[in-house]
């Protein structure tokens, strides 16, 4: 998985525009970016709108989001604003000079870490329960045939008895030990500020036996072949990546979804007033695409139903953030 995505000729290193094989939040809607400033903007409010204000997106892909937001902030906070894409593949041509573009995440933020879809394409091992034990399922990058035959090491079969208990042979465990490191490296680069993970998701009551694992290619889910072809994702133990996260140094913490966080944050995706096709058609039209977009946002079916990971690092969370771990907690 690690040389299919990311090695020399895989699908993230050679730039592959994520939008010409999936569609993401920030693809769907400009409210997403619009919720993402407010949401920045929240978090400036509680760092006492400091002299800058990073906003770090990972796995930026062409920096789509991170473009929109800049577009949309306006008055004092706009001046303010430090962006930073963090990306594996070639900075694009033409991309805004104000963001800067890095392959790794960097050290010593104050502000707002996103990660949009970005710890499903986490490398991580699969596990399999065997009549011999736990084994790592091997692939055949040309043909995809598996066989379930390593032994795994100790570290993930901590990981599972911790996460993903296998409880019948031929269960699955998608071992997100790395997912946990890498979200909890990305926790240690704050110094205060909140970072956000976007992403499917799961928590350990439901884990689903067979696993997730798939690929994207050409807007179409493929089967996950792991020849740099096409984009290979697996959903992200969301509750391991929180303990993950608190361990390394953050406090509050919010698990809830994407539905109830965009609406906290004024994506409600309402229709417009019948009365103003009347007075206004062209407005109304306008107004309609809007919502049916925003609907896209929130539908608890699809990107609605993404989990999102809160945690926030020397700071309280914002009171409308705080209002979401009441909900989820209730």
């Amino acid at each position: 998985m690690q040389a299919a995505l990311y090695g020399p000729g895989g699908f993230y290193a050679r730039g592959e525009p994520p939008a010409r094989h999936f569609r993401t939040s920030v693809h769907v809607s400009p409210s997403y970016a619009r919720a993402v400033l407010e949401l920045l903007d929240l978090v400036d409010a509680a760092l006492g709108r400091p002299d800058r204000i990073d906003l770090v997106d990972v796995g930026a892909g062409r920096a789509e989001l991170l473009e929109q937001v800049l577009a949309a902030a306006a008055g004092p906070l706009a001046g303010r604003i430090a962006a930073c894409a963090v990306e594996v593949a070639p900075r694009p041509a033409g991309l805004d000079p104000r963001i800067r573009w890095q392959p790794g995440p960097p050290q010593g933020i104050t502000g707002l870490v996103i990660g949009s879809e970005w710890l499903d394409n986490v490398p991580l091992d699969v596990v399999e329960l065997t009549a011999a034990g736990p084994a790592v399922v091997q692939v055949d990058p040309a043909t995809g045939a598996e066989r379930a035959r390593g032994t795994p090491g100790p570290a993930n079969l901590a990981w599972i008895r911790a996460w993903w208990p296998l409880r019948a042979f031929g269960h699955r465990a998608e071992v997100g030990s790395t997912r946990c490191a890498a979200w909890a490296g990305l926790i240690r680069g704050i110094d205060r500020g909140v970072a956000v993970a976007a992403d499917y998701g799961h928590v350990k009551a439901a884990r689903p036996a067979r696993g997730t694992l798939t690929g994207y290619l050409d807007g179409r889910a493929v089967p996950a072949l792991p020849d740099g072809s096409r984009d290979i994702t697996a959903h992200v133990a969301l509750d391991a990546c929180a303990a993950a996260g608190t361990a390394a140094g953050a406090g509050e913490t919010v698990l809830t979804g994407q539905r109830a966080a965009l609406r906290e944050l004024g994506v409600d995706a309402r229709r417009p007033p019948l009365a103003l096709a009347a007075s206004d058609p062209a407005g109304y039209a306008r107004a309609l695409c809007q919502a049916s977009q925003d609907a896209e946002l929130v539908d608890a079916e699809g990107l609605g139903g993404f989990g999102w990971l809160i945690q926030a690092v020397g700071v309280s969370l914002p009171g409308r953030l705080a209002r979401l771990a009441r909900a989820a907690a209730g």
